[in-house]
């Protein structure tokens, strides 16, 4: 692509690099020239403009993101993701149904290595997006580039991400209490996470802050695609009351604690192959914390381990709840 001032004799077909101000109007850039176009460019006194003129070997910028983005997601269907409309060389890819956006970082890496003007940008990974959120953008920065990098960048990108939407529906939350008598604190705010995935509790069940009532309570939960413990008293380490009771109901505990703040005292575990969250009390407040990112995943399909729980820390620092009983610096 040849880019620069040519005299308006030779204009015609060139794309408009910027705008042009005319006394009842404007020309906006990007816009091909026509031989209106030029005439009211002259019009102004104007001998030359600066314009875009595309090779033999080039693409239009609009061409040229929607291959890209044709590459990455090629069955919008199966992909969970909807392909936008076109327009000043850039596609939106949005989320058709809610779930978390599966992101291959070492594809999204090669294509942005392709060529400067090209480039590709996404959400975070694993990031939760509802219907119709934008999950990714292409986006060609000139207006138009050579055909063979984005035959390359198709190439490197293909098949890059896609949403994994909610899988699990039915969600069993026990909560533990030191004293009968006190209002249970965390359902509502968990039962908003849920309702953002299409989850709910089916079942809600209250234990006292014992190892044997907790391990009776887990128990007896039959119909759950998915079990939440949340102590009336934090949990702070592999065998106090919540891991001990998982284990004691004839559970196994995967990983105690978690590289993320706030949410460090969770516990993820499983109980007649029903996975168990053991929540931080951090989730009593609707903001972000590490439980977010176990249990969205969950919901969705996507298998967590030990190892990927491990793998949050880069990240993990989120936004302190003021509420929190210690803050992480005192005031």
């Amino acid at each position: 692509m040849r880019f620069g001032p040519i005299p308006l004799s030779e204009a015609e077909g060139a794309i408009l690099a910027h705008s042009v101000a005319l006394p009842d109007g404007r020309l906006r850039k990007g816009c091909t020239l026509g031989p209106g176009e030029i005439a009211q460019l002259r019009a102004t006194g104007r001998t030359e403009v600066i314009v875009a003129c595309l090779d033999q070997g080039d693409l239009h910028e609009d061409a040229a993101a929607l291959a890209i983005a044709k590459a990455l997601v090629r069955d919008p269907v199966a992909a969970g993701l909807d392909l936008r409309p076109v327009g000043t060389g850039r596609v939106n890819l949005h989320a058709r149904l809610a779930g978390v956006l599966e992101v291959a970082p070492d594809r999204v890496n090669a294509l942005n290595a392709v060529d400067p003007m090209i480039t590709f940008a996404t959400v975070p990974r694993w990031q939760r997006l509802a219907a119709g959120e934008m999950a990714a953008t292409v986006k060609i920065i000139a207006y138009g580039v050579a055909r063979s990098s984005v035959t390359a960048a198709s190439t490197a990108g293909a098949s890059a991400l896609r949403l994994r939407p909610a899988k699990l529906s039915r969600v069993a939350l026990v909560e533990t209490h030191t004293d009968p008598h006190a209002k249970p604190l965390g359902a509502d705010a968990i039962t908003q996470r849920l309702s953002a995935l299409g989850a709910g509790l089916t079942t809600h069940l209250h234990s006292p802050h014992r190892e044997a009532d907790l391990a009776a309570a887990l128990a007896s939960v039959t119909d759950a695609d998915l079990i939440l413990v949340l102590t009336a008293s934090a949990t702070s380490d592999p065998h106090d009351v919540a891991p001990a009771a998982v284990r004691r109901a004839g559970g196994v505990i995967d990983r105690f604690g978690m590289p993320v703040d706030p949410g460090n005292l969770l516990f993820l575990g499983s109980l007649k192959d029903t996975p168990v969250i053991g929540l931080p009390g951090c989730v009593r407040s609707p903001a972000l914390n590490g439980a977010d990112w176990v249990m969205e995943r969950l919901i969705c399909g996507v298998p967590v381990t030990a190892e990927d729980i491990a793998g949050m820390g880069v990240g993990g620092l989120l936004k302190e709840i003021p509420t929190r009983g210690r803050l992480r610096e005192a005031q």
